[in-house]
């Protein structure tokens, strides 16, 4: 198993349960997890915290338990979070290469740099940076460095969040002396754990349907295309089996996991559930097919707005695997056939297709699969900076960089969409 030096630690905040690992990646490429702890989620309301304190509460007991299981002290977490005003924004930029035309590290670097200090609308901070594309003198260029040519263009996507999350989650932190590293958007992070190379080269989308929020990701050509939160999940689905059968929330919940399916036209008109009457009041007794219209009516709204975000990105029809579900509301039965029929692509159940340590086949389950797809991407990013770094100082040794030319304008190409209740959009100044 892993060495308990060197462990990354990781915690998945979701609107229904917290999800905390300690690990790290072996040799062979595979994750070692060391320790795991659940908590369900307190202070969070469609992916935001609310309330500090519980929050920090939660946190606090994923991080003792992981303490205990790895015997050191936890200092510093990566997190991910999928808030529902969290946006992705795209941003080109370009320079002209060096008089010998040939790419350097320097060049993507200082590329890389201006998307950093892109100005942003009042009120949102930048959380994250990620290459999407590059090209030389116009042409699609996947490693650059090297390369001859005279323009070098790059196309970032930037993630955005408001500044009061930041603010809300580093407090959360500082009440448990505890160093918040990064911040990644869960969909980067379970797309990671579901998605093969293959998916996200013929055209892909992930949709991760959990309790407060409904977050896709699209990929095509290897590249990241289009993301969307949108606030509505599976809380809202129970919500409306409340109102539509006069009950207690915790019994909707409890129908909804029991007995719900998502097409009214398969369920069984001659089954029906009995809700204990109390305090003197009868019996009630819920259809199977009743509980199931419910459903479908509420899911059916979420689908469509996966529509309009599927539309948005420009690329319907190139989106060659189709749909990779996940999440506790792509648990319902005969989910997978209502999203076929209504976005006429192919869809699958998401599995876990990353490396994992043979001892570890236990934790593959579902709810852990956003938390080990970020404890992957951490890993990968330590020792891609750590192989970066020995790169460039060879590099410097060889040669030092020479005159560049004065760098040209910013472009900036627009905003990808989020879904909210406003349904605004946050540009870039």
């Amino acid at each position: 198993m892993a060495s308990k030096n060197n462990l990354s630690v990781v915690i998945d905040i979701g609107t229904s349960k917290f999800v905390a690992v300690a690990g790290t990646k072996n040799e062979s490429g595979k994750l070692e997890v060391a320790a795991i702890a659940k908590t369900p989620a307190m202070g969070i309301r469609r992916g935001v915290v609310f309330n500090i304190e519980e929050t920090a509460g939660c946190v606090k007991s994923l991080l003792d338990e992981l303490e205990s299981q790895i015997e050191e002290k936890i200092e510093s977490v990566h997190v991910a979070y999928a808030g529902q005003h969290i946006k992705t924004v795209h941003f080109q930029c370009e320079r002209m290469t060096a008089e010998d035309g040939i790419v350097s590290r320097f060049d993507v670097d200082s590329l890389f740099e201006q998307a950093k200090g892109a100005e942003l609308a009042e009120g949102y901070k930048l959380v994250e940076v990620i290459p999407v594309s590059y090209k030389i003198d116009n042409e699609l260029m996947e490693n650059p460095v090297g390369s001859t040519g005279q323009k070098l263009e790059a196309g970032y996507k930037l993630l955005v969040m408001p500044q009061n999350y930041w603010v809300n989650l580093l407090k959360v932190f500082g009440k448990l002396d505890v160093k918040l590293e990064k911040i990644t958007l869960s969909t980067f992070a379970v797309s990671e754990a579901v998605l093969t190379e293959d998916e996200k080269e013929i055209g892909v989308i992930v949709l991760d349907m959990g309790a407060g929020t409904t977050n896709l990701a699209i990929y095509h050509d290897s590249r990241l295309i289009h993301t969307a939160v949108i606030p509505f999940g599976g809380k809202v689905v129970t919500s409306d089996i409340k109102e539509g059968c006069s009950i207690l929330l915790k019994t909707a919940e409890q129908l909804k996991i029991q007995y719900g399916q998502a097409l009214g036209d398969f369920a069984d008109d001659q089954k029906v559930v009995t809700i204990p009457g109390n305090n003197g009041w009868e019996p009630k007794e819920i259809s199977f097919k009743s509980l199931a219209f419910i459903i479908q009516a509420r899911i059916e709204e979420i689908i469509d707005s996966v529509n309009y975000q599927i539309e948005k990105s420009g690329i319907t029809e190139l989106l060659g695997a189709g749909i990779v579900l996940t999440g506790g509301t792509s648990n319902l039965e005969n989910i997978i056939s209502l999203v076929k029929f209504r976005t006429g692509l192919d869809a699958r159940p998401a599995k876990l297709v990353m490396g994992l340590h043979e001892n570890n086949k236990e934790i593959s389950a579902q709810e852990n699969f956003t938390a080990l797809g970020l404890l992957s991407l951490v890993e990968r990013t330590t020792q891609n900076a750590t192989t970066l770094s020995k790169k460039v100082k060879k590099e410097k040794k060889i040669k030092e960089p020479g005159r560049f030319s004065k760098k040209l304008s910013n472009l900036v190409q627009g905003v990808l969409d989020l879904v909210d209740d406003e349904n605004e959009d946050i540009p870039l100044k």
